[in-house]
């Protein structure tokens, strides 16, 4: 994927944007960025306030009837906590005084979701398929969006690097335009359900591996991720270095021979917790109610280690939010060709390995590892020769038929067939599905697709397979006796098992043989 422009805010200086913050040169009282007109807080829970103030200066923050009263440390930060607030949809102004008051108008009580990961949750409404009619339509005052501004640094930040670019937006087109597309689509899905104010706090850069979104503390407690992701790191670094130098000594030969110079600089490269430092440490300890994540792409050459890696990363940011095991759920990986341009005869000629495949398999195991999490399936609007396929409305809707079911309790079909036995039986196998509804069935009314079986021998054989009874029946005459059924593992999976509400399987294997990713 290509990677986004380069902020250099991650210089260990840059570290002392969160002291400067801490300590303003004005007696003025301020409140963290997170506070602006038409936020949106979240309900249900301990709501916590928070700025900056000379030390030891008196700030009070009132909300409704709600007084709270404290004294600024000794550099300066002070916070509050309001007691669990009602869903209210009607604007309260939010008064923080001290010295000063500041007035923060339009501020609602809801629902308030974290919308992270590369350039699939980064991608814009403006760039999703044929959404200028949703963008036209999107007014909603009950449904507020605000965007972290991209910034990068090597020490965890209190406050965003470029804090007055940051405001809430009630939905509006000029707002969602350039706002994430699954998490529009996320929210916009979740506030018709609810009929509650919903917020969403949209955290992204594409292109960037899980690493980079974890806190260094928590990849040290790792003897594999010391090894394998941070002693690398000064190697780069000083190979990057190296060749910035080399690329400003060209630049600087073509400038003094008047010559033109087209070269592109040096990628820096991503440096661990840098992303977490500056796009997420400065959110906490806000109010949410859950997170929404779309990564993977960047860390499918390492999936085995995603298993542990992803697990990890949304236990860092429970743990750092303070706010118990809240629902994280991921997107799985869409479908690509990984731009090899094949036909569909090509792609479909044999069963293979898939790293892409491996890296569904890992996003699934580890939001079981982690309880309170899932996996929204995304098989059927994948781009073959795209990474980023553009059809976003049916991603977000996903998610958030996971978040209705799981969080909201309503009583809906949530995901796709879900795999829960595999009984060998003589010439075929017999495979029993969960959240099947009334019924299995292919997307579109021909034979099921996607199905492969490989005997004692390991080899993998396309297969027939069949509903019977409420199971999917899976034979290939090549396989006189199967022992293991693979479905969609492959980059591009070309499958059709979906339920009665037309939301499909997730990719599956029922072996455990060695996988391509994993190291010793």
């Amino acid at each position: 994927m290509s990677h986004p422009w380069y902020r250099p805010v991650w210089l260990l200086a840059a570290g002392l944007l969160s002291l400067a913050a801490a300590v303003p040169s004005r007696a003025d009282v301020r409140v963290h960025p997170l506070f602006t007109d038409h936020a949106v807080l979240q309900r249900g829970k301990p709501v916590p306030v928070w700025g900056w103030a000379d030390p030891g200066e008196k700030v009070s923050v009132d909300f409704g009837p709600q007084h709270r009263a404290t004294v600024a440390d000794g550099v300066g930060h002070w916070s509050v906590s309001l007691a669990p607030l009602k869903a209210s949809a009607t604007g309260v102004t939010l008064r923080i005084g001290g010295r000063n008051t500041v007035e923060i108008q339009d501020v609602v009580v809801g629902e308030v979701w974290i919308c992270s990961g590369q350039s699939n949750m980064e991608l814009a409404m403006a760039q999703s398929h044929e959404s200028e009619k949703d963008i036209q339509d999107s007014a909603n005052p009950m449904l507020r969006v605000f965007t972290v501004i991209k910034a990068r640094s090597r020490l965890p930040l209190d406050n965003f690097a470029e804090p007055g670019k940051h405001a809430w937006h009630p939905a509006a087109p000029d707002a969602v335009r350039s706002f994430s597309a699954v998490g529009y689509y996320f929210g916009r899905d979740l506030q018709a359900a609810l009929q509650i104010p919903v917020g969403l706090i949209h955290t992204s850069w594409g292109g960037s591996p899980a690493e980079v979104w974890m806190s260094e503390d928590v990849l040290r407690d790792n003897h594999l991720y010391e090894r394998d992701i941070l002693r690398p790191w000064p190697t780069q670094r000083r190979a990057y270095l190296a060749s910035l130098t080399q690329w400003e000594t060209e630049r600087d030969a073509a400038k003094n021979a008047n010559q033109p110079f087209t070269k592109g600089a040096p990628w820096p490269g991503w440096t661990p917790s840098e992303l977490y430092n500056a796009m997420i440490a400065p959110l906490l300890p806000y109010g949410i109610q859950g997170a929404i994540w779309y990564q993977g792409e960047s860390n499918a050459g390492r999936a085995w280690q995603y298993r542990d890696l992803y697990a990890d990363m949304i236990r860092n940011w429970r743990r750092d939010f303070h706010q118990g095991d809240f629902p994280f759920y991921a997107v799985q990986l869409a479908p690509w060709d990984k731009g090899r341009k094949r036909s569909m005869d090509e792609i479909t000629k044999e069963p293979g390995e898939s790293d892409w495949a491996e890296l569904r398999e890992a996003q699934g195991v580890a939001s079981k590892a982690v309880g309170h999490a899932g996996v929204a399936v995304i098989t059927d609007v994948g781009d073959k020769d795209d990474i980023h396929p553009r059809k976003k409305a049916p991603v977000g809707a996903r998610l958030a038929l996971l978040a209705r079911r799981d969080v909201y309790a309503q009583r809906i079909l949530a995901e796709g067939p879900v795999l829960t036995a595999m009984t060998p039986a003589g010439d075929h196998i017999v495979l029993r599905f969960a959240q099947g509804g009334t019924g299995l069935k292919s997307a579109d009314g021909g034979p099921l697709q996607g199905f492969a079986v490989a005997g004692s021998d390991r080899k993998w054989h396309w297969a027939k397979a069949e509903v019977k009874h409420g199971e999917v029946e899976v034979a290939c005459p090549d396989v006189p006796k199967p022992v293991a059924v693979r479905y969609g593992w492959s980059d591009f999976p070309v499958v059709n098992l979906v339920n009665s509400a037309g939301l499909p399987a997730s990719p599956f294997r029922t072996d455990d043989w060695p996988a391509t990713t994993r190291k010793p």
